[in-house]
């Protein structure tokens, strides 16, 4: 079980005690994320980010910030998203002062070093490119380009090159004094440790985060009557694309059952697109149906690697499964197989400290409140069959259909005329 913990200021800390492992996780998380910038810094979540390693007081130079755990084992690093920044750090239970310490340290007391700035522009460009030369990668930022196109929802979280080479110091300060507000943060601890003594640890390290209100993200456009496609030319050995819908955010009532519409047609090794992409056809070696459920956003998606010479018959086969699944009620018996696999899951990747804190945190962080394993668990259960036909009629439409491919393909009419259910 977890403890939630609301300090003065309005930072929400959230502790998950676990005595049968050795490890401890940190959490930092803030509520903003590329969906909350302006076309002109786009990018400047994630810069900032990266910066957040490059120096403190305390620990002057990214080499001290970095031995600091080094020194003990720990997993530590940072991630960007659309609706969220995070920072964390996972070590032995008997580090846990240490790795608290030194979270709150660069998440609060980063110094922004302005030649370390100039130095990490490159760097981000270099993981620009490299995100760009691997394809697989970079046709989900086509994906959500295809589907918000010119907004932040469509925007790279990375941002263009020439934003990251323009970036400058009073930017990524002025961003952080408006984002980083004490509402917005949420700590989340997981692992073996003491609840007691880490409230009050969390208390003395983050009850001088500023208070304030915080700018809010606007609100995402979705516009779409008929099916939607782009193109990415490379002359590449295999073709990588995705092909899915707009489908429903984090608080829609019919979010268990997408999930688990997703899960059917392509979350596991027996998925029907599995068994049928790659078993049948051999025509790939990965393929996989997810969703993506964000607070304002959400979108069913098959992502798949195909042989080039096999793209058509795999971009008809996909569309054949979610026509099907429409159109007829699926067994009793895929459904459970669905249900067991999503709950075994989330049961097994709950065993470590840092999932705990993520699963805990993101849920505090975009919902509001926090459901337990247990809770979630019974909401799967409570999908029938007949949900699954439901929210499968209402998604899996032609008008709703969208394909973004990276390949060596440029005519898009031949593309189009596919797109139909």
């Amino acid at each position: 079980m977890f403890k939630k913990t609301i300090l003065k200021n309005g930072v929400r800390l959230i502790t998950s005690s676990q005595k049968n492992t050795q490890a401890v996780t940190v959490l930092v998380l803030v509520g903003t994320g590329s969906k909350y910038e302006t076309k002109e810094i786009n990018g400047v979540s994630h810069f900032l980010e990266h910066m957040m390693f490059k120096g403190t007081k305390k620990r002057p130079t990214p080499i001290s910030i970095a031995e600091t755990l080094d020194k003990v084992g720990g997993s530590y690093n940072a991630f960007t998203g659309e609706d969220y920044t995070g920072y964390y750090a996972k070590v032995a239970a008997q580090h846990f002062d240490l790795a608290l310490d030194w979270v709150s340290d660069i998440f609060l007391n980063s110094t922004l070093p302005k030649k370390e700035i100039e130095k990490e522009k490159g760097v981000i460009v270099e993981e620009i490119n490299m995100n760009y030369d691997h394809p697989m990668s970079y046709v989900q930022v086509l994906w959500n380009r295809l589907l918000y196109g010119d907004q932040p929802a469509g925007w790279d979280i990375l941002g263009p090159k020439e934003n990251v080479l323009g970036m400058t110091r009073d930017e990524l300060l002025d961003y952080r004094k408006k984002q980083y507000k004490a509402g917005n943060i949420v700590v989340s601890i997981a692992g073996n440790f003491s609840q007691k003594e880490a409230i009050e640890m969390v208390k003395e390290y983050f009850l001088k985060s500023p208070q304030g209100q915080w700018i809010k993200k606007s609100k995402v456009i979705e516009e779409q009557d008929k099916p939607s496609l782009i193109l990415d030319y490379r002359k590449t050995d295999q073709t990588h694309l995705v092909l899915g819908v707009r489908g429903y955010n984090l608080f829609h009532p019919e979010r268990y059952a997408q999930e688990l519409l997703a899960t059917v047609l392509g979350g596991m090794m027996s998925s029907r697109l599995f068994v049928e992409v790659r078993e049948k056809l051999g025509a790939a070696y990965y393929v996989k149906t997810d969703v993506d459920e964000n607070p304002d956003t959400g979108f069913l998606a098959t992502r798949v690697g195909v042989d080039n010479t096999k793209v058509k018959q795999v971009i008809k086969a996909i569309l054949k499964e979610y026509k099907k699944i429409s159109q007829r009620r699926i067994s009793e018996s895929e459904l459970q197989k669905s249900k067991d696999y999503l709950k075994g899951k989330m049961a097994l990747a709950l065993e470590s400290s840092d999932a705990q804190a993520s699963f805990y945190s993101i849920q505090e962080l975009l919902e509001g409140h926090i459901l337990t394993q247990e809770e979630i668990c019974d909401n799967l259960d409570k999908v029938k069959t007949e949900d699954i036909l439901r929210v499968s009629r209402d998604i899996f439409q032609s008008k709703n259909l969208n394909l973004a491919l990276v390949g060596p393909f440029r005519n898009k009419r031949t593309f189009k005329e596919l797109l139909k259910l």
